[in-house]
């Protein structure tokens, strides 16, 4: 199949972090005649429109979309079903709809319950970001060499569609992978939901520490600091992620409280060996990860 090279008409509903930086990379790779930048804060659309993230704004989705010939929708994943159901009359029937967003099997249930033409909804999630947020935040650069799953629905989404947003992010430096999304949720709710949960928990557990006359994050230092990164991320974002993948969230929580269970265990116990075990297990499966990884080699 062909590569798409040019677009009409791409709006982008949702212009933060990933929806900015969406924009930003595809206009390296692709003529985009026209981007609609749709979103709720009149502020940070100004902001996208200064640094020519989009071209015009709207609060209207249905309006946006009536011309729209691709829609990009970044908002959080909880606002799926309304916005579905907000553009479902009005965007055009060739439009390709797709997304960023972190859950998969919650979308894709709001693609099926509102829009008319889901063959053309190809759902995905580009496995990168920051703990910053809005359009200020956005770079061209986000997704080089970071994986982009797809998680298309067998017998309903377009095959032309789904090969059309397969090579707008391999355009954008992006390595495309397709997966079920029973399997992309259960799989991200282990290696980003949980870690984000556990973050914002090991704040909220110090900051409940008996202070005495000393504030205990007066003497955190880098360690707590790398750790905790990620609890500078949205709460409301993340409150929606985890809701909307709870099930998948909950059978990794139980295994991350399985395993403090075991490390108490031993620590009560005073058995080193069996901390030596937990802490060395987990430092060579952290070297194997990194060795592994390209990008995270120094």
């Amino acid at each position: 199949m062909s590569t798409q090279k040019n677009i009409g008409h791409l709006v982008i509903i949702g212009v933060g972090l990933i929806g900015g930086s969406f924009s930003l990379a595809l206009q390296r790779a692709l003529h985009i005649e026209r981007i609609t930048g749709v979103g709720r804060n009149p502020n940070n659309l100004e902001c996208a429109q200064q640094r020519g993230i989009i071209h015009d704004a709207t609060h209207d989705a249905a309006a946006a979309v009536r011309d729209a010939d691709a829609v990009f929708i970044a908002a959080p994943v909880a606002s799926y079903g309304s916005i579905f159901a907000t553009i479902a009359e009005s965007v055009p029937e060739h439009a390709i709809i797709t997304d960023g967003g972190s859950t998969k099997q919650s979308v894709l249930r709001d693609a099926q319950a509102h829009l008319r033409h889901t063959e053309r909804f190809v759902a995905g999630h580009p496995l990168a970001g920051t703990e910053k947020s809005g359009a200020n935040a956005a770079f061209a650069a986000l997704f080089q060499g970071r994986k982009c799953i797809l998680t298309p629905e067998p017998g309903i989404t377009d095959a032309t569609a789904l090969e059309t947003v397969s090579q707008w992010w391999q355009a954008m430096g992006a390595q495309v992978m397709q997966m079920d999304a029973v399997e992309h949720d259960h799989l991200l709710a282990a290696v980003s939901h949980l870690p984000h949960i556990a973050a914002y928990a090991v704040v909220n557990t110090v900051s409940a520490l008996e202070q005495g006359t000393h504030d205990p994050f007066h003497f955190a230092a880098g360690g707590f600091r790398d750790f905790t990164r990620i609890a500078s991320s949205s709460p409301a974002m993340w409150r929606d992620i985890a809701l909307c993948n709870r099930e998948a969230l909950l059978h990794t929580m139980d295994g991350l409280q399985q395993e403090l269970d075991h490390i108490r265990t031993a620590l009560a116990a005073g058995d080193g060996d069996a901390l030596l075990h937990h802490f060395t297990t987990a430092q060579q499966a952290r070297k194997t990860w990194l060795d592994e990884r390209s990008e995270f080699k120094q």
